[in-house]
């Protein structure tokens, strides 16, 4: 399943896609409304869902939507760095010996087709394709061979990085939050249409130049081995999003600088998920 947040007349709400089309959830009172309340409802949001698909009817054609991000406003977002040895060699830095983790603040997060500002106060914005995924359900204490249980589903980050802000601090905190940083999407697909997660194809491309290319096989940390290390130390609740880090080709490490300009679009294909796009415009 395909579970999208999107809004209709005004109006924003939890949906799935079939084809050309949002399943719309209105009028069902078995599918809340916030992805985060669908997701920690569990299976009984799912069935309703499904029900919602199979009937046939409650579709609306795309082109009369809006997708926002997945989770317009997880109550985490966690990311790793150096998760991928090429990049590591990239940035000259040591292959960490525990998974390094630092947060994005929610309020840097938008959807597909949104625009990312580049800010007023830099010119150093930088993208960084990203395989994601949502946590499912509150825990705690989940070991590697049982993290698979909490995860909802998958989608793609787009982790936006204002580079010389990110330089100031250790925690690179706040040159990861920048307002429009954060684009997700454009859905979430569910952990069983997934399969195997540490198997994608993963390209990003800066206008019509393929600037990453990549295998989620060659990441050093795995998604549950991320699920056990990060709930060991705190607990995980619904729509939490961990993002699992980028491989090389990132801009800054570009001879001249990549960049984003003005202008330019970023595209972020997942083998099995899809495309997250986003244009930039200068911060209004």
């Amino acid at each position: 399943m395909k579970l999208v947040t999107f809004t209709h007349h005004q109006a924003t709400r939890v949906g799935a896609v079939v084809e050309d089309f949002v399943v719309d959830s209105l009028g069902n009172a078995d599918i809340p409304a916030r992805m985060i309340d669908f997701l920690d409802t569990g299976t009984k949001a799912l069935t309703a869902m499904q029900a919602q698909i199979d009937s046939g009817k409650h579709r609306i054609p795309f082109t009369e939507v809006s997708l926002e991000a997945p989770v317009p406003r997880p109550g985490k977002y966690l990311a790793i760095s150096l998760n991928y040895a090429d990049h590591i060699a990239e940035t000259g830095k040591d292959r960490p010996e525990y998974p390094s983790f630092f947060t994005k603040q929610s309020t840097c997060v938008i959807g597909t087709g949104a625009a990312i500002h580049r800010p007023k106060v830099s010119d150093k914005l930088d993208y960084e394709g990203e395989l994601a995924f949502i946590i499912g359900r509150r825990c705690r204490h989940v070991p590697v061979e049982k993290a698979h249980e909490v995860i909802a589903g998958y989608t793609i980050a787009n982790d936006v990085s204002v580079r010389d802000w990110q330089a100031r601090s250790p925690t690179m905190m706040i040159g990861k939050s920048f307002d429009t940083t954060g684009p997700l999407g454009p859905w979430i697909v569910t952990s069983d249409e997934i399969g195997d997660p540490h198997n994608l194809n993963l390209l990003t491309w800066v206008d019509d130049e393929l600037r990453q290319h990549a295998n989620t096989s060659q990441m050093l940390f795995n998604c549950y081995e991320m699920v056990a290390y990060l709930s060991a130390a705190m607990t995980l609740e619904a729509g939490d999003v961990i993002s699992t880090g980028t491989p090389a080709g990132v801009g800054v490490k570009m001879q001249p600088r990549g960049y984003l300009k003005p202008g330019q679009t970023v595209r972020i294909e997942i083998e099995g998920i899809g495309t997250l796009a986003n244009s930039v415009i200068m911060e209004p």
